[in-house]
């Protein structure tokens, strides 16, 4: 990872030595635990620095922007924030290295990727963060976790229109949504699949960041949206049905 601090620098972030040995440290536990428990198929230290580590600050600046902040302003602040599908911790972990404040829980469905969350969070000693076995779906109906984070986020976990259904009955009112995407043409085809899911879960649609990742040549976007208001309570429904009847399709 020789040149990940400078390619930090790019997005604006100074990173510490410290900081940059924890995210060595990482790419090493990535590789190691990866043998036992199937984390990712990205294991090369060049890759995993552009496509996971920097993949995920990428998103930093654009969060920074949208709410009117510099970039260190947001990086002092103390938010709550959820990472859906987190797999191996990705983008929330990361995140959690440059933003020590974030309040920040790390929701997987796997036992075996809770164990290596785990792991890494005791590794670092972090404060403020913990990993959770459960489903968005499930969790989401219910205090404390409905309408329950300033941020919400979700990185390659599912197509838009079910995804939504994931995300937006977490965010409080007034809380932020970003959901990592590939090109922005891919997007836009998500986007009109989902039809009003946004406006009927009680979101806006802010943006749609193309993302350019530092090192990376894929494209990477970035959906950006609001909680604007409570999200129905008929929502989230069943699993099955999210993934079955899509809002846009169910329309």
């Amino acid at each position: 990872m020789q040149h990940f601090a400078e390619h930090a620098t790019e997005l604006g972030l100074t990173l510490s030595s410290e900081q940059c040995l924890r995210f060595e440290q990482y790419a090493a536990a990535l590789a190691e635990w990866n043998e036992r428990f199937n984390l990712t198929t990205i294991t090369e230290p060049a890759q995993v620095e552009t496509h996971h580590f920097l993949d995920s600050l990428s998103a930093l600046p654009v969060l920074a922007a949208v709410q009117s902040l510099k970039l260190p302003a947001l990086l002092t602040s103390t938010p709550t924030a959820i990472d859906v599908g987190t797999g191996a911790g990705l983008p929330g972990l990361a995140l959690k290295l440059v933003w020590p404040g974030l309040q920040l829980t790390l929701l997987e469905g796997t036992g075996k990727k809770v164990t290596f969350l785990e792991h890494m969070i005791q590794l670092y000693g972090l404060s403020g963060v913990r990993a959770v076995h459960g489903r968005a779906e499930e969790l989401a109906g219910h205090a404390p976790w409905r309408e329950g984070f300033d941020l919400v986020l979700a990185r390659a976990v599912a197509p838009l229109p079910i995804l939504l259904e994931y995300l937006l009955p977490l965010a409080r009112v007034g809380g932020w949504i970003l959901a990592y995407k590939g090109a922005v043409p891919q997007v836009d085809a998500e986007l009109a699949a989902s039809g009003d899911a946004i406006t009927q879960l009680g979101g806006q649609l802010i943006s749609v960041q193309a993302l350019q990742v530092p090192g990376l040549h894929e494209r990477r976007s970035l959906i950006v949206m609001r909680k604007v208001k409570p999200t129905p309570r008929a929502f989230p429904r069943a699993s099955g049905v999210i993934r079955k009847r899509p809002l846009g399709s169910s329309q």
